[in-house]
Parts: C-alpha cells; structure tokens; sequence
C-alpha cells in the first residue's frame, strides 16, 4: 500500500507570473508557511537540488531533507522527488499548472509517497496530514500570488 494526494487550486493570475513565483525554490520560505529556509546545492539547467528545512513541529523537531527538481517550462508541469527520504520509503511529487478557460491558472499537486515500517505514522496518517496541509499552503500561495499579480498589473 502506498500513499497518494492530489489536490488542486485555481489561482486568478497570469500563467507566467504563477509558474515564476512557485517555481523560486530560494524564495519558497516566504511562499509557504511551514519553510524556515531553502537552500539550493545544486542547480543543473531546469533540474534544482535544494535542501528544505521546516520550522519546529509541536514537539520542538525540525525537519529537513533534500529534494531535487526538475521543470518542463514547455509543459508547464514538474516532477520532483525526496534525495534524502527520512521516514519515507520514496516521496515523489508532480505539479501542474494549466489555464482555465475562465481565467486563472489551475495549479495541481500529486503526492504518491509510502512511510518507511519504523516511521511514525502511516501512509493512511500522511495522506490525511498531507491533504489538509496542501489545502493550507494552496490557499496561502494562492494569495500571495494573486496579490503579487495585482502589483505587478499597476
């Protein structure tokens, strides 16, 4: 068994200024919440090695790995995966961002992940934690980006 999410957002926004924005790894800290810092260790054309570290969880632990990612700018979508997987068996993660016909960009995040035996919580755990935390980050992204977007219009 393994886990899987998949979530999505439309954010009112130019594609190119959403593509931009989330695809900063060194400015991910000020994007999302759950960042204390982004450091990249190596970059190699459209593919970024970066090390994340999370503020403190609750129980005072902090959190970091490495992940390395790669973006289709022709596509506009992005395949990424955990180096350093911690709890995780593997963590491999897609993004997507497509225009809606309406207006907007829908930006759409899938997570397929399985938790090591001796991690902390299970696939179902995660799933739940992750589900609930992406509706979190997305909303938060989605307005820094849209107000962004409304800066840069003037």
């Amino acid at each position: 068994m393994a886990g899987h999410t998949d979530n999505a957002i439309v954010v009112d926004a130019p594609l190119d200024v959403v593509w931009e924005m989330t695809n900063d790894v060194p400015n991910w800290p000020d994007l999302f919440s759950e960042y204390a810092s982004a450091e990249v260790l190596e970059r190699d054309g459209d593919t970024v090695v970066f090390r994340l570290t999370m503020h403190p969880d609750e129980d005072g632990r902090v959190w970091s790995w490495v992940s390395r990612r790669t973006s289709f700018v022709e596509t506009r979508t992005v395949r990424a995966e955990r180096v350093e997987t911690g709890p995780f068996e593997f963590m491999t993660i897609y993004w997507e961002y497509t225009e809606e016909p309406g207006g907007g960009v829908r930006m759409r995040w899938v997570q397929d992940f399985h938790m090591k035996d001796a991690a902390p919580v299970t696939d179902e755990q995660m799933t739940e934690h992750l589900n609930r935390n992406t509706a979190v980050q997305m909303e938060l992204i989605k307005r820094k980006v849209e107000a962004a977007a409304r800066a840069l219009a003037g």
